[in-house]
């Protein structure tokens, strides 16, 4: 696969730059936990379920936009607040370009999904969809790019949430698989959408590599002065082979001897 390939050093310079970038992904991924859990204690203020995604229902397309942001009791609060934390940093750290890019897919998509597939009077809220399009955007990446960000990326990600390949279909009731569907086939096609929006990381290179490199350079140089082959030496004079034999006859020169002197 044809990917960017961005000859970046590895110098400390970009080691801090790389931990300025999980900084600024965790702290975005902190301060949208702390707007949900607001958002959650001042729910009881309001009729949330107007906001909600409400299927085959005109009224409930609404909730497409608002119910990532409302959850139906602190446990559900708390799951989908860790699950950011992690899956946010993660993607937000290893891929800020495409993951900025592929969170209004995700957003809307778990809404639609739940909307479409929903059954009626099911009122469906929560960043679960989100949080599942993270998951399948840092897992689809990891196989379309293929470098060591990204395959490390995708381990951790399904070491911790391995599960989400599972909720995306009917298991317990009250939980909203349409959602977690929405979400998981966002974040897929968001991968693919943006699989080349961040350059490759800056790796070191291995010592095999580094000897490799090495001996190219030096058959470069010996290349230099080196002879030419002999078919590539010019030659002043090549015989005429159209010629007459006679032509191309070495005329004979008598030797000399010391009586001719």
């Amino acid at each position: 696969m044809d990917l960017p390939q961005d000859d970046i050093p590895d110098t400390p310079a970009q080691r801090a730059q790389d931990r300025r970038r999980l900084l600024r992904a965790f702290n975005m991924s902190l301060a949208t936990v702390l707007v949900l859990t607001v958002i959650f204690f001042s729910q009881s203020a309001f009729d949330f379920r107007q906001f909600t995604v409400m299927p085959h229902d005109l009224a409930g397309l609404v909730g497409v936009i608002t119910a990532p942001l409302l959850h139906g009791d602190l446990k559900h609060l708390a799951m989908n607040s860790i699950a950011i934390l992690m899956l946010g940093t993660l993607a937000g750290s290893v891929y800020p370009r495409a993951t900025i890019r592929a969170l209004p897919i995700m957003w809307v998509t778990s809404g639609l999904v739940a909307w479409l597939l929903g059954g009626p009077g099911e009122h469906h809220l929560g960043a679960s969809g989100v949080t599942h399009g993270l998951g399948f955007l840092v897992f689809t990446l990891g196989l379309l790019r293929r470098d060591r960000a990204a395959i490390a990326a995708g381990m951790l990600a399904f070491l911790f949430y391995g599960g989400m390949l599972l909720t995306v279909l009917p298991q317990e009731p009250g939980i909203s698989w349409q959602s977690h569907l929405g979400g998981a086939l966002g974040g897929a096609i968001s991968a693919w959408l943006f699989r080349r929006a961040d350059p490759m990381p800056p790796r070191r290179k291995y010592s095999w590599e580094l000897e490799e490199e090495e001996a190219e350079r030096q058959a470069l140089l010996d290349a230099q002065f080196e002879p030419a082959r002999p078919e590539n030496v010019p030659v002043l004079w090549h015989r005429d082979t159209a010629a007459p034999d006679d032509e191309n006859n070495v005329l004979p020169f008598r030797r000399t001897t010391p009586s001719d002197r």
